[in-house]
C-alpha cells in the first residue's frame, strides 16, 4: 500500500528530499500563503509544533500561490517572511501547485486518500469561502480539490492520511488527534 513516504519533494532550495526522512513521526502537511486570511495561523501552528515537536511531531509547510495568488515571492522571501513574522521553525518547501494536471504528486495522493472535509460553520470566513467557492463550482463539495491556503492532512507515524482538515478547523480539534497519534 502506497503512504507518504514514497514520495520526494523538493525543500525551498530546490534539493529533493525523501518523505522516508520523516518515517515513524506524526505529520501535519499544510499548503500556506502569506497574504491570506489565514495567514495567522502560522502563530498556532508554530505552537503545535513547539508542543509536539519533541515527541516526534513535523509540520510540513508546503507554500503554494493557486488561491488568490496569496502566496508571491520566492520561496526564500516566503520562508524569511515566516520565521520573522511568526518565528516559525517547522520545515518550509518549494512553493508548488496543488491542484490540476501539473499538481505536485504528494498532493494527487493526499486527495485521494481524503476528500474535502467541510467547513466549521462558526468559523468567520466560512460564508466568504461558500459563496466564492459556489460560484465558481456549485458542486466544489463532491470533489477532493483542495478548496484554500492552510489545509491540513494529518499523518500516522506508517505514512497514512488518517485526517484531512480544512483551513476553518479550530486548531484545538487538530491538536487532539495528533495527541492521539502521539
Amino acid at each position: 500500500m502506497k503512504t507518504v513516504y514514497d514520495f520526494s519533494v523538493k525543500d525551498r532550495k530546490g534539493k529533493y528530499v525523501s518523505l522516508k526522512e520523516y518515517a515513524n513521526e506524526v505529520l501535519l502537511i499544510v499548503n500556506t500563503a502569506t497574504k491570506c486570511g489565514f495567514t495567522p495561523q502560522y502563530e498556532e501552528l508554530e505552537k503545535l509544533y513547539e508542543k509536539y515537536h519533541s515527541q516526534g511531531f513535523e509540520i510540513l509547510d508546503f507554500p503554494c500561490n493557486q488561491f488568490g495568488q496569496q502566496a508571491p515571492g520566492t520561496d526564500e522571501s516566503i520562508h524569511n517572511f515566516c520565521k520573522l513574522t511568526y518565528g516559525t521553525e517547522f520545515p518550509r518547501f518549494k512553493k508548488l501547485k496543488v491542484n490540476g494536471e501539473d499538481a505536485d504528486p504528494l498532493y494527487k495522493f493526499l486527495q485521494q486518500q481524503k476528500g474535502f472535509a467541510g467547513w466549521d460553520e462558526s468559523h468567520p470566513l466560512t460564508p466568504v469561502l461558500e459563496k466564492l467557492l459556489s460560484e465558481a463550482d456549485p458542486d466544489y463539495k463532491q470533489k477532493a480539490d483542495i478548496k484554500w491556503n492552510f489545509t491540513k492532512f494529518l499523518i500516522n507515524k506508517k505514512g497514512m492520511v488518517v485526517a484531512r482538515f480544512e483551513p476553518t478547523e479550530s486548531i484545538e480539534n487538530i491538536s487532539k488527534q495528533i495527541e492521539e497519534l502521539l
